[in-house]
């Protein structure tokens, strides 16, 4: 195969979509999902596609990878291609070359759930397995209980409260004033691209104050759907609330036909898991990225 890397422009960022739409599949691995990229796109379609990576032959993309922050890189690939020895070769020639724009030299970490060919050329170059990481997968055939507070999707351009809480969950203070316009500012953002088309913006609420939110990103029908992010308040923890937020988010997931509800979180956060398990998923056995040092 005549094999290229190459930075889309924006407006291919809609055929990328529906590329990753298809590569979804119950029973296949956790790897890069359309709702990565959504997520990833509340930094606006440009900067979107200047963080996408796409290996391709001819007018066929093979691979699809997003520089999710410096010297991260998270991959999907071709169902078909998972094995396929030549593009892995082709793909760690071009991750260690600083001059094909992919990664920089020095330390760098890959995520290639599932790319069996991948991970053994990674192998080969000296690349080592970093820390574990669990997938977690609710199947949505029957209806999921969201007995509970109330559970409003929330418009791109009314993100305040939604933004707030989400610092609070991950980062446990106040969020600082220009720091929530420029998140809420990012919502507005993502507007402007095709992935929050298949989406929805959650909150959970209890005494009218919001408590617990999430994202949620379909795949397309009958295909797997994405959780990312869901995080409670820091002051309203321990009330159950993450459980409930994640069986809202699973059931609005299954409203627009998705297959199955996933996620993946670090193994050593106890407490992500437990609150995952809770809400009924099932634990995957545990993958991890690949790493090489300095």
């Amino acid at each position: 195969m005549d094999v290229n890397v190459r930075t889309p422009d924006v407006n291919e960022l809609n055929q990328i979509l529906r590329v990753l739409e298809q590569w979804q599949c119950d029973g296949g691995p956790l790897d890069l999902h359309p709702g990565d990229l959504g997520w990833y796109s509340l930094r606006g379609p440009a900067a979107t596609a200047a963080a996408i990576r796409v290996w391709s032959c001819g007018d066929t993309a093979l691979a699809i990878a997003l520089l999710d922050g410096p010297q991260l890189l998270r991959f999907a690939m071709d169902p078909s291609l998972r094995q396929d020895e030549s593009l892995a070769v082709r793909i760690v020639a071009d991750v260690g070359e600083p001059a094909t724009g992919v990664l920089d030299a020095g330390s760098a970490t890959i995520e290639a759930r599932g790319a069996y060919a991948l991970s053994e050329q990674l192998t080969k170059e000296g690349w080592l397995p970093g820390d574990p990481w669990t997938p977690l997968k609710l199947n949505l055939a029957a209806p999921i209980d969201t007995g509970g507070p109330h559970v409003e999707i929330i418009e791109p351009d009314r993100t305040d409260e939604w933004v707030s809480v989400h610092w609070s969950a991950f980062r446990g203070t106040p969020i600082p004033h220009g720091r929530l316009r420029n998140f809420v500012d990012g919502w507005r953002a993502a507007a402007e691209g095709p992935f929050l088309g298949s989406a929805r913006i959650l909150s959970l609420y209890a005494d009218s104050r919001a408590v617990a939110v999430a994202a949620v990103w379909s795949a397309g029908n009958g295909r797997p759907g994405l959780i990312e992010p869901m995080g409670v308040h820091r002051e309203h923890r321990g009330r159950g609330y993450g459980t409930i937020m994640t069986r809202a988010a699973a059931a609005s997931l299954r409203e627009m036909d998705s297959s199955s509800a996933t996620v993946c979180a670090e193994s050593s956060n106890a407490g992500a898991l437990s609150t995952y398990l809770a809400a009924g998923f099932s634990a995957q056995p545990e993958v991890a990225d690949w790493r090489r040092g300095p």
